[in-house]
């Protein structure tokens, strides 16, 4: 018998013990399920067992990095119409668009506030929600003051 879930799954991958708790419980505050891995072939292993409604990516990761797991979900039938955020510390230019080509539906520049990772999540989800696509509406979004 399968579970039906009430709020939608964010997988969170992230290696960094701290932040990767910190992400956990501001969404669950927010009214999302969160599941956590802690590198990229564990995110592979759970965004196809569990099938989230989206991934945040930690780009810098051990054992497979988010770059590789991006494009492997991505690749996969099972897992490509799952958006993913790459989560990274490098506001390059060239992040933005290699995370982009990767397969990344959004760029969040750490560190960021939690209220707008939480607005990048639902702006990601909403047309699911309505049945609608999003595909080409990726996203940069940063924190940085002035």
């Amino acid at each position: 018998m399968a579970t039906t879930r009430t709020q939608p799954l964010v997988l969170v991958v992230e290696d960094y013990s701290d932040a990767r708790e910190m992400y956990a419980a501001y969404l669950q505050f927010s009214g999302f399920e969160v599941a956590e891995a802690t590198n990229g072939l564990e995110a592979l292993e759970k965004a196809q067992s569990m099938a989230p409604d989206i991934i945040l990516m930690d780009l810098a990761l051990p054992t497979m990095d988010g770059w590789e797991a991006t494009r492997r979900l991505k690749a996969d039938e099972r897992t490509a119409h799952i958006p993913i955020v790459a989560l990274t510390g490098h506001a390059l230019p060239g992040h933005s668009e290699g995370a982009r080509q990767a397969g990344c539906d959004a760029f969040v520049t750490k560190p960021c506030l939690p209220d707008v990772l939480v607005a990048e999540i639902k702006r990601l989800l909403e047309p699911k929600s309505r049945g609608g696509d999003d595909t080409g509406r990726a996203a940069r979004t940063s924190t940085k003051r002035s």
